[in-house]
């Protein structure tokens, strides 16, 4: 499976959430909702949930292994970085995505 396409739909600057990204697999699959998230200094992402009856969260889609889910997390934190980097001022306050 290629990742084929990431965009970068929205930047956040107040808040742990940095961005929501779009990704395409194989010119064939999206997953939305990706979130960069940032604690102490660190980006990771968090992939699309839904909220049980229970107040816990279930991801929709994940990767089934660590070596895919580095490859995810590398190229979703370079495309956020990149649009960082072209679109400094492109930055939202709020803390939910459209």
């Amino acid at each position: 499976m290629v990742i084929t396409d990431i965009k970068v739909r929205k930047l956040f600057d107040e808040s742990p959430m940095k961005a929501i990204v779009s990704v395409t697999f194989d010119n064939q699959l999206a997953v939305h909702d990706i979130k960069v998230i940032n604690t102490k200094d660190k980006l990771f992402i968090v992939m699309p949930s839904r909220k049980n009856p229970d107040n816990t969260y279930r991801d929709i889609v994940h990767p089934i292994n660590a070596e895919f889910r580095a490859l995810l997390e590398k190229a979703v934190i370079e495309a956020y970085e990149a649009k960082l980097a072209e679109e400094p001022e492109v930055l939202y306050s709020g803390s939910e995505a459209d």
